[in-house]
């Protein structure tokens, strides 16, 4: 069982790294962060993650999350990333841009997966729902502990459109809202959530997940909410944990 794994965080505005030790879940240095590349281009964002690698001197296996689909290491869709990736073969590209063996996996099932072992989600029977709002918004659903991968509930119709383009965390700063205001469509996207698979416990993760007592006041969805307790670390982590075969 590999104990430390490089983990990397792919998302719309910026590219995360460190390695992990997996056994308790804990990044075992600084993080990297580099800015995601305009456009971000298969070969753009692989120059990237291969800096990344470098700077750790790292070699052996790394984990790595993408915002979409991902079957088999090929990338299916592309909501916050360029469109070139659909069909894109990420796990080849990326082993050859570092030389190391990789495993790629959607970005919110790989921070569902960290709070499923290490977080808010531990030891939690039934059905758990991890939501990442950032960029877009990420989803993932585990009945007992495991994951039904790549469900993007993120983008289901709200209001005649996109969910992610009303509820995101970046729709909140580009449209300069209240914390309320923003809330409230927030609540509107868990209640159509909850109305189709009536979870146990919602996870909210993402980088506003540090700011939960900003706008968890304002949220009257039936299920359990908390934040994520990894915070905007879990996709590391749960790449890290995915690579390292800890989960299935």
């Amino acid at each position: 069982m590999q104990r430390k794994v490089l983990g990397i965080d792919i998302g719309g505005s910026g590219i995360k790294g460190a390695p992990v030790d997996t056994s308790v879940g804990e990044l075992i240095a600084e993080r990297l962060r580099i800015p995601t590349p305009q456009p971000s281009t298969p070969e753009a964002v692989a120059k990237c993650v291969a800096e990344i690698v470098e700077d750790f001197e790292w070699k052996g296996p790394i984990g790595i999350t993408v915002p979409g689909v991902v079957k088999h290491g090929v990338i299916l869709t592309a909501a916050n990333i360029d469109k070139q990736w659909i069909n894109t073969d990420a796990a080849a590209l990326f082993s050859q841009a570092t030389g190391n063996p990789v495993t790629v996996l959607n970005d919110a099932d790989a921070a569902g997966i960290a709070e499923m072992r290490f977080g808010a989600g531990k030891d939690r029977a039934g059905v758990v729902l991890m939501i990442t709002l950032g960029t877009g918004i990420g989803f993932a659903v585990f009945n007992n502990g495991v994951l039904l991968p790549n469900v993007e509930m993120g983008h289901i119709e709200m209001n005649g459109e996109d969910a992610e383009s009303q509820a995101s965390a970046r729709v909140r700063e580009e449209q300069d809202e209240s914390w309320k205001q923003w809330a409230g469509k927030v609540d509107h996207y868990l209640d159509r959530i909850d109305n189709l698979l009536w979870p146990d416990l919602i996870i909210i993760g993402g980088g506003v997940s540090k700011k939960a007592d900003k706008f968890f006041p304002y949220l009257s969805t039936r299920a359990e909410l908390v934040p994520a307790t990894l915070l905007n670390e879990a996709g590391i982590v749960g790449a890290a944990l995915a690579a390292g075969r800890i989960v299935s």
